[in-house]
């Protein structure tokens, strides 16, 4: 059996019960680009998570839902605030900017989260025609730095919202992770904190491909419809995104392989912080551990085990646990990274 990377989740495969629904639903005819029953149930899941009264379209790509979920709440001389270290600032290829053709405000964070005493910073120039008019504060949940925010502070950035006239969205590429971690249905700490669109991921955590838009103002899933042919995110054999969904969903699937990544996170941070000369740099929260080795130790073990340097100017790496991630992958890569520190002068 090959090593395991601990790069991202996106390198694991593809969990083997929703690939036996793909495989299910490889079976005659159906009515493509969604008109078909295997998205209808898929959709039913959502709303039994969410509500009946949402509006929910299924997308290719995390940046495909980012970019259509914000282009329903904006005109292109509005703009987003987000943090320095957002998805669709740092890693999405100025995709937003391109096809929405609109301004983002990156605002500096803490662990990878912002607050909404940040905010009022930049409300300048409202209602002048030069300036970009803010309109959308956009949210990691949980962030690029593997944090969470609590729904206290999701819900401050609701009243927000509502009490200065913008939308809130949520990026919820992790959101599996995060509802495993917070032990909460993503309902309380998403749709009754105030959010108002947002990505939901699948593909992080044992799916193949497939992301959701779910709107919780459908006014603003107007034409959307649309939007989404026109983003080039419109799957003809809608079934097999919809099909991953339902299998995702039943009997908690989607929970179990979030709690699994995340608990295997902790046991990688824990032995990680037995090791003289290795520091671990931010709260662990789910699936991913930010970690400093000594000089020369983490080059040497990226090329064993490939993880990603996050910060190059501190040696900061990344280190994500998947939902096939095992005890055993964990062990051996510690007991090499024991083997490299050791004798390493440590580096303060």
């Amino acid at each position: 059996m090959s090593k395991k990377f601990f790069a991202s989740d996106n390198c694991s495969g593809i969990h083997p019960q929703i690939m036996q629904a793909i495989m299910e639903a490889n079976t005659g005819h159906v009515k493509g680009y969604g008109y078909d029953n295997y998205t209808i149930s898929a959709e039913q899941e959502f709303k039994r998570l969410f509500g009946n009264d949402i509006e929910v379209f299924f997308v290719y790509s995390g940046t495909g839902a980012n970019v259509l979920g914000l282009q329903a709440c904006l005109h292109p001389f509005e703009a987003v605030i987000c943090s320095d270290m957002a998805h669709i600032h740092t890693d999405e290829t100025g995709a937003p900017e391109r096809n929405l053709m609109s301004k983002l405000i990156p605002l500096k964070s803490v662990n990878g989260k912002i607050s909404v005493d940040q905010i009022s910073e930049v409300l300048v120039g409202r209602g002048v025609e030069h300036h970009a008019q803010p309109k959308v504060i956009s949210l990691t949940q949980s962030t690029e730095y593997g944090t969470l925010y609590q729904p206290s502070e999701i819900k401050a950035f609701g009243d927000f919202c509502k009490k200065e006239d913008l939308y809130l969205h949520l990026d919820g590429a992790r959101i599996s992770n995060a509802s495993a971690a917070l032990g909460m249905s993503p309902r309380e700490f998403v749709r009754e904190s105030g959010v108002d669109v947002m990505s939901f991921g699948g593909t992080k955590n044992g799916m193949m491909m497939g992301e959701a838009v779910v709107f919780f103002k459908p006014e603003l899933a107007k034409y959307m419809k649309f939007q989404r042919k026109q983003g080039m995110q419109l799957f003809s054999k809608m079934r097999f995104i919809s099909a991953q969904f339902s299998a995702f969903f039943k009997d908690d699937l989607w929970l179990n392989l979030a709690k699994h990544s995340n608990n295997l996170a902790q046991h990688l941070a824990k032995s990680l912080r037995e090791i003289e000369g290795v520091q671990i740099t931010q709260p662990v929260d789910v699936n991913a551990v930010f970690a400093i080795f000594p000089q020369g130790v983490s080059e040497q073990l990226a090329e064993e085990f490939p993880f990603y340097v996050w910060n190059e100017a501190l040696n900061e790496v990344r280190l994500m646990c998947s939902w096939d991630t095992e005890i055993n992958d964990i062990e051996v890569f510690i007991e090499r990274a024991k083997q490299l520190c050791d004798g390493v002068e440590t580096v303060n």
